[in-house]
């Protein structure tokens, strides 16, 4: 038991710990086969992905016709994408492909965004 002064001056009773604090948690290592499988799996999800809003887009650009679609849920997607990236790129990874990917995430829901609003606005009409 250690004793201190407060700024009241008086004692205070403090307990050391009886053993040392755990060291910072760190990642495991994952198996090299692991990592490139999960890689691999990125890869192709990311571009699936990217593939995805083109049916979308292409309904709306076919059909004139965007009353289907949320403007809010695609702005959503747009900022939800941006801000992914932004934070990936502030947390010393920014020349990962994960920030690429949302790029090119974002990327799509602004084209679909802008698809929506130029059809609800009768531009294409």
């Amino acid at each position: 038991m250690q004793i201190s002064l407060s700024s009241a001056s008086r004692v205070v009773p403090s307990v050391l710990p009886s053993r040392p604090a755990p060291p910072p948690r760190t990642a495991r290592c994952s198996p090299p086969r692991l990592v490139g499988m999960f890689a691999g799996l990125f890869a192709v999800f990311s571009v699936a992905r990217l593939l995805a809003y083109l049916p979308t887009m292409w309904a709306i650009w076919a059909d004139r016709d965007a009353s289907q679609h949320s403007t809010l849920t695609w702005a959503i997607w747009l900022g939800a994408n941006l801000s992914m990236a932004a934070w990936l790129s502030v947390h010393d990874v920014p020349r990962s492909r994960a920030v690429l990917v949302n790029c090119a995430n974002a990327l799509m829901c602004a084209l679909t965004l802008a698809l929506i609003l130029c059809f609800r606005g009768g531009v294409g009409r």
